[in-house]
C-alpha cells in the first residue's frame, strides 16, 4: 500500500517549508519521488522523509535539489534557515554565533571538535550520549552536524584555533576502523595551514580548564562571547570579565601545548601504531 501523503504546514517551521518546495517542484516538474531520488541521488525513502519534514536534510542535498529543478540558489537559502531548527532553542543562539564568527578558538578536553569530526565518529558520540535514542535521531543529530560543518568550506570561512588535550587521542571511540579514519582526518586537518590545531600533552599537568570544553567566539564587530560546556550542559558568557578570564585560559594552554608541527607528528604518530 502506497504511503499516504503527510498535509504540510509551511507556515510552520523553515523545516516544513523545506519539504513543501521539495515536493511542490518535483510535481510541477512531472517527477515521481523514484525519478527524484535517480536525479539527485539519494534513496526515494530518504526524499519521502524529507518531504514530509520528519528528517533533516543532509547538507549536499539543497545543491542537487537546485541542479536538478534549477531554481538558482532557493533550496540553499531555505537549507540554511531550516538546519537550524534541529536544535533546542538553548544550542540555537550558539548555531547563529558560529556562523558570525570571524574567529573561532576552541578547547576540547573529551572529544574531537564537532566541526571536525567524521560522520561515524560523530555517529558513535551520539548514540553513547543517550543509549534511548533511535536510529532515526542519531542519524538526524549526525546530519545537522555534517550541515554544521559546511562553516569551513565557506568562500570566507572564519579563522580557527583548537588546543585538544592528549586524553581525546588516547581514547579511541567506536572501533578501530572508525578512530582511524577520525585521526587520519584530524592529521589532514592539522596538515591545513589555513588553522590551527595544537595538542596538550599529559606531561603539563593540571591547568584552568581541566576536565571542560570552550569555545570562543569573536564575532565581525570584535565582540567576544564564550560558551562552557560539560556533558549534560552548555552555558554562554557575555559578561565581559568573565569573557576575559576564559579568554586568558585558552591562552595559557595554548602556550603550554604542542606547536601546530610537533602537534601534527604527535597525531600522525597515532596513525602509524593505528596501522601497525
Amino acid at each position: 500500500m502506497a504511503r499516504r501523503s503527510r498535509e504540510l504546514t509551511p507556515d510552520r517551521s523553515a523545516r516544513h517549508l523545506f519539504g513543501a518546495e521539495v515536493r511542490r517542484h518535483r510535481e510541477l516538474a512531472g517527477m515521481s519521488l523514484e525519478r527524484l531520488a535517480e536525479v539527485v541521488r539519494y534513496s526515494r525513502s530518504h526524499l519521502s522523509r524529507i518531504e514530509a519534514a520528519e528528517h533533516m536534510p543532509p547538507p549536499d542535498l539543497a545543491g542537487r535539489l537546485d541542479a536538478a529543478f534549477g531554481t538558482d540558489g532557493h533550496f540553499e537559502r531555505l537549507y540554511a534557515l531550516a538546519r537550524h531548527e534541529a536544535h533546542p532553542d538553548k544550542y540555537r543562539r550558539r548555531m547563529a554565533l558560529e556562523a558570525r564568527a570571524r574567529l573561532i578558538r576552541e578547547y576540547a578536553g573529551c572529544y574531537i571538535p564537532g566541526l571536525i569530526q567524521t560522520e561515524d565518529y560523530a555517529r558513535t558520540i551520539f548514540r553513547a550520549g543517550d543509549p534511548k535514542r533511535t536510529e532515526d535521531e542519531v542519524e538526524e543529530m549526525v546530519t545537522v552536524r555534517m550541515g554544521r560543518q559546511t562553516l569551513l568550506q565557506r568562500d570566507s570561512p572564519p579563522d580557527v584555533s583548537y588546543v585538544i588535550d592528549e586524553a581525546v587521542l588516547r581514547r579511541p571511540i567506536g572501533g578501530s576502523d572508525i578512530w582511524r579514519t577520525q585521526l587520519c582526518a584530524l592529521a589532514d586537518f592539522a596538515d591545513d595551514s589555513a588553522a590551527i590545531l595544537q595538542i596538550l600533552p599529559f606531561e603539563h599537568g593540571e591547568h584552568a580548564l581541566l576536565g571542560g570544553h570552550l569555545v570562543l567566539f569573536t564575532l565581525d564587530d570584535d565582540t567576544t562571547i564564550a560558551f562552557e560546556e560539560s556533558a549534560t550542559t552548555t552555558e554562554a558568557l557575555e559578561d565581559p570579565d568573565r569573557v576575559r578570564r576564559h579568554c586568558r585560559a585558552y591562552e595559557m594552554v595554548g602556550a603550554c601545548a604542542l606547536s601546530p608541527k610537533a602537534s601534527a607528528e604527535m597525531i600522525n604518530a597515532h596513525v602509524k601504531e593505528l596501522a601497525s
